[in-house]
């Protein structure tokens, strides 16, 4: 056990020892825990993202209910205990189905058990890979000029993720921290939404011709590729740029990105990247390329209101687009661009999207 996964156990064992010790005076044990809702997100003058407020929800013995929730929590201490003494990890599907034997600890659905590891994480001040625990979504790919060296089950490798990788690219490690950027080229990375877009700019040779780091976030980004994205903007000072479909739950794959997001606040810090730009396809786009579209859905239309009212998209630049996106009644994809030719989103719209930033 590492220093960093010692302290975490001490972490989660004093979780343990508050609930032992209001017991000990006689005390019905409870937790209190942030709310983890838009109305409790603040931003943060000095890390420059959304983190939790005040605002804290009480988890009592008093119930049925809170007592459940804090006998699983005692149960689900003790198997990571365990696991982090024998270095092993497992998944969240897995704990979910280790809790079968457990009695009256045992979780009803995988949902439950989730947010347990989230409390977890809130309460002792650690994320969820430090405690061994592994998503079920892995890290994406990415493909560009920069060198990292990885440690394996087979020892310490080099890799080079142009030169050292097929078309695929590299796969992002489930823990990025582990990775150490040996040298690089690169003059930004693009983070982008779909599979399709993502090959479509392998193919046409962009992260050679524009020296860029094309990161494939394969939708919601796994917290891997929003840690990797972090580290090569913070540590190695690349611009990130954001390019998804324009709808809005792409708006919200940017925010995650960006300023993190609202159900993992507490982690913003770690994995969020407030320098990232959002690229496009914007409202705006719709209309200055005269984009195929399709008309928003009800549901569509509910996301865009609520994204109105989300404190993350409080600014003349998302409000300006978001009207307008409901004026147009209109959405659209990235692969629209194939409207005019395969090369088109390579040749033309990027390029004229990254010089209006400055990022070329």
């Amino acid at each position: 056990m590492n220093e960093i996964e010692r302290r975490c156990l001490s972490a989660l064992l004093g979780i343990l020892e508050n609930v032992y010790e209001q017991m000990r005076l006689g005390n019905i044990p409870e937790l209190e825990i942030s709310t983890r809702t838009k109305h409790n997100i603040e931003f943060n003058e000095d890390s420059g993202v959304w983190v939790y407020g005040d605002r804290k929800s009480v988890t009592s013995a008093k119930t049925i209910k809170g007592a459940l929730k804090i006998l699983k929590m005692v149960y689900v201490i003790g198997f990571l205990k365990e696991q982090l003494a024998v270095n092993k990890s497992s998944t969240l599907r897995e704990l979910y189905y280790i809790t079968e034997g457990w009695g009256y600890a045992k979780f009803e659905e995988q949902d439950e058990s989730d947010r347990l590891i989230e409390d977890l994480e809130i309460l002792s001040g650690y994320q969820r890979e430090q405690f061994h625990i592994r998503p079920e979504e892995d890290g994406a790919t990415i493909v560009g000029p920069i060198r990292i060296r990885e440690e394996t089950r087979r020892g310490v490798k080099e890799i080079h993720c142009q030169d050292d990788v097929g078309e695929g690219g590299y796969q992002i490690p489930v823990n990025v921290d582990k990775l150490q950027f040996v040298e690089h080229d690169a003059r930004f990375a693009i983070a982008i939404e779909t599979g399709g877009m993502r090959d479509r700019l392998v193919e046409n040779g962009f992260d050679e011709k524009f020296n860029a780091i094309i990161v494939h976030l394969k939708g919601q980004p796994a917290r891997s590729t929003r840690r990797l994205l972090r580290r090569l903007n913070t540590e190695l000072k690349i611009p990130v740029v954001v390019f998804t479909d324009g709808d809005p739950w792409s708006y919200r794959i940017y925010a995650s990105v960006a300023y993190g997001s609202i159900k993992a606040a507490h982690l913003s810090e770690y994995l969020a990247t407030p320098e990232a730009k959002f690229l496009g396809v914007t409202p705006s786009d719709i209309v200055k390329y005269d984009l195929p579209s399709d008309r928003l859905s009800d549901e569509d239309i509910k996301a865009l209101n609520a994204i109105l009212t989300d404190p993350r998209f409080d600014t003349d630049f998302w409000k300006k687009e978001i009207k307008l996106q409901l004026e147009l009644n209109k959405k659209s994809e990235q692969q629209a661009l194939a409207k005019y030719g395969l090369d088109y989103v390579t040749d033309v719209y990027l390029p004229e999207k990254l010089s209006e930033i400055g990022i070329i």
